[in-house]
């Protein structure tokens, strides 16, 4: 569709289960930045053991919710529409490393960037770094859930295996050393350390990630004028000239 006034021409790019992805993503994140900001800093809000042990659940449905909407856009990747696949997100190959030394060179050199209707080549470092990170968080929250608050999908064989019998699996509850055999839960919690240290320190990086994201989207916005926040909305973006990576 072409804007006779400003001589730009609409394109589609991201189909409804990227956009869908995205925003459900979004608020997915933020409330799991909300939620384990108060986890963080339960002591020192006065949070009591029954208050901790809600706002662990909750954080861990939000968990799964964020989980199943990732897992998705991963399967999504391999089967999707054309800027929806891999193989034009993941900045692997020797043709995107060509691009993106292009891309970097126009920048240095104040020349206009050349137009991209998917992902250019630094944003799909940072796409990868965010999916990379979003990853990591939601396995070791999965382990975590079983861990600490014995939520599925690991919660019950972690029971099993702190428990002192069979009989008192059922009897274990979090925040209560009822059922439990100590030397097993000291085991339980040496094998939990790795994964909620990478947790915790993967959850500043992904803040710090998203902050760069965000900026980097704003910056690029007012730059190239392509739509690229409302194409999230509509799935279009516009353009003066063709984009090089147009089928």
């Amino acid at each position: 569709m072409i804007n006779s006034t400003q001589k730009l021409t609409s394109y589609p790019v991201w189909d409804k289960t990227v956009r869908l992805f995205h925003w459900v993503n979004v608020l997915c994140v933020l409330g799991l930045i909300a939620v384990g900001t108060v986890i963080l800093n339960a002591k020192a809000l006065g949070v009591p053991s029954d208050g901790k042990i809600l706002l662990k659940t909750v954080h861990v449905y939000i968990g799964y919710v964020f989980f199943i909407n990732l897992s998705w856009r991963i399967i999504w990747g391999f089967i999707g529409s054309h800027f929806a696949r891999w193989r034009m997100i993941l900045p692997f190959g020797r043709k995107n490393r060509v691009e993106l030394m292009d891309y970097i060179a126009d920048l240095k050199n104040n020349r206009p960037a050349k137009p991209y209707l998917g992902h250019n080549p630094i944003a799909r470092l940072m796409v990868a770094l965010l999916f990379l990170l979003m990853s990591i968080q939601a396995i070791t929250g999965l382990v975590l859930a079983g861990t600490d608050v014995y939520m599925a999908p690991f919660g019950n064989t972690i029971k099993e295996w702190i428990a002192v019998d069979s009989n008192a699996v059922e009897l274990i509850k979090p925040y209560s050393k009822e059922g439990i055999d100590e030397a097993s839960y000291l085991e339980m919690r040496d094998f939990r350390k790795p994964f909620i240290t990478t947790h915790y320190y993967v959850f500043f990086l992904l803040l710090l990630a998203i902050i760069v994201h965000l900026l980097g989207v704003v910056v690029t916005e007012l730059k190239e004028r392509n739509g690229l926040v409302s194409a999230m909305f509509t799935g279009n973006k516009v353009f003066k000239d063709k984009p090089i990576d147009l089928e």
